[in-house]
């Protein structure tokens, strides 16, 4: 009997591994839906999308995830942009650094001389990736002696946002909004009643150089830093000092007012019907529409008198793969960034937000669609975009002292609100960028 029982607890044990075994070689089989598979890649991603476009974005690495058998990605917010490149900075060379990285456009000349990144050609090279399928107008920014460094992701530009109910009541034409500063100024003036400014914009350099851009005029010399290394600023030039004047103008007139230096200072001027016009970032689209009790116009950035408006220049952000990683990481990387170029992925990302795709086949998709057609202001950055000149003017000026040089541009603004003469602002702030240049 007792041969019996030790062979029956034999065979039960043998019978135990050989289930285990059937039940446990796989380890995707035993996951969880939406867990990682200890076969995955795991990276991090590092980004600056907080409020609503942060959960948009959320959303989008979830669905990356849930798809991809070999890759999971962990989102996670660092603040600003400006806080996040500052903790580049401080992990940079180190292996706390992320495998993907999201940068302000103006971050691009720091992070292709930072030693930090594998420029993104290099992957596009090696998988025949086609780049054709994506917008040259917003490629053309990020791209240095024809290689793209880093790959477009939320691209925005500026739009002028105007109250239609406020048009009506002063006799001005909702579905013709100014498209010149004369035509500005004139259309400032008749909605400027009881308290009420015509128009308004941050004091923020961003639009300086959107307005110079605009009238195909540079930032700085050899093309904007892109030929050469940036060495003096221009923007002192006719048609830098057009914007000032035309600002100038209207302030002295009480048709403008400056509500100060952040971004959300004119917004809610802007809702309460206090502002008939105000520049924002088509960013900020979604947000407009959904705070104003009444018809938001949008509408492309007016050009200075006598200039043929040129475009634009993009805005937003685009991802960076660092090498602080390994080479299997990095092409996990890789497979993320080709992931966010897709004609859906894209489309969901321009419905929820207000960014427009850095692929043009999103527009076909029907999510973008219905959003257009439900609100065609998500539309006129589009159009804009589209109707931009590619030159070196509204590629960008690239330059690593630019966040700095838009504050310099700021204070400048700042003081001829408060009387300075606009030319003796303007080439007070010329000379203190070429100074940073320098």
């Amino acid at each position: 009997m007792k041969k019996l029982f030790f062979g029956g607890v034999v065979l039960t044990i043998v019978f135990a591994f050989v289930l285990a075994g059937c039940s446990g070689g796989d380890t995707k089989d035993v996951s969880k839906p939406g867990e990682a598979s200890q076969e995955k890649a795991n990276i991090s991603f590092w980004h600056a999308m907080s409020g609503d476009n942060g959960k948009a974005l959320e959303e989008i690495v979830n669905k990356f995830n849930e798809q991809s058998d070999s890759v999971e990605v962990k989102a996670i917010y660092q603040g600003s942009y400006d806080d996040l490149l500052n903790k580049l900075r401080a992990v940079g060379g180190s292996s706390e650094a992320p495998a993907i990285v999201q940068v302000f456009e103006i971050g691009t000349k720091y992070m292709s001389e930072s030693g930090f990144i594998t420029p993104m050609q290099e992957f596009i090279d090696k998988d025949n990736f086609d780049i054709s399928q994506l917008e040259e107008n917003i490629l053309s920014y990020y791209t240095l002696d024809d290689q793209l460094y880093s790959m477009p992701f939320n691209t925005s530009n500026a739009v002028m946002f105007y109250n239609k109910d406020k048009f009506k009541e002063a006799g001005l034409d909702p579905e013709n909004p100014p498209k010149t500063f004369s035509e500005m100024k004139d259309a400032a003036e008749k909605l400027s009643t009881d308290g009420n400014y015509g128009f308004t914009m941050a004091t923020i350099g961003w639009f300086v150089e959107q307005l110079l851009a605009n009238q195909g005029a540079l930032y700085l010399d050899h093309d904007n830093g892109r030929s050469g290394e940036a060495t003096e600023a221009l923007v002192n030039s006719e048609e830098g000092l057009n914007i000032f004047k035309w600002l100038d103008e209207m302030n002295k007139a009480e048709t403008f007012t400056n509500y100060g230096s952040n971004w959300e200072d004119p917004r809610g001027p802007f809702f309460a019907g206090q502002v008939g016009m105000y520049f924002d970032s088509t960013a900020n689209t979604a947000e407009v529409i959904k705070n104003s009790p009444f018809e938001v116009g949008s509408a492309f950035l007016p050009a200075a008198d006598g200039k043929d408006p040129q475009g634009v220049v993009v805005g937003g952000a685009s991802l960076w793969i660092t090498n602080q990683v390994d080479e299997k990481q990095q092409d996990a990387a890789w497979e993320f960034v080709k992931f966010m170029t897709k004609a859906d992925i894209q489309a969901e990302w321009a419905a929820s937000t207000g960014y427009f795709p850095i692929t043009p086949t999103a527009y076909d998709e029907e999510v973008l669609k219905e959003k257009y057609e439900e609100y065609p202001q998500f539309k006129v950055a589009v159009n804009q975009l589209e109707n931009t000149t590619v030159s070196p003017a509204t590629q960008g000026a690239l330059t690593e002292v630019l966040p700095e040089a838009r504050k310099i541009i700021e204070t400048a603004l700042g003081e001829m609100y408060e009387g300075k003469d606009p030319k003796e602002a303007l080439d007070s702030a010329a000379q203190k960028i070429t100074d940073a240049l320098k």
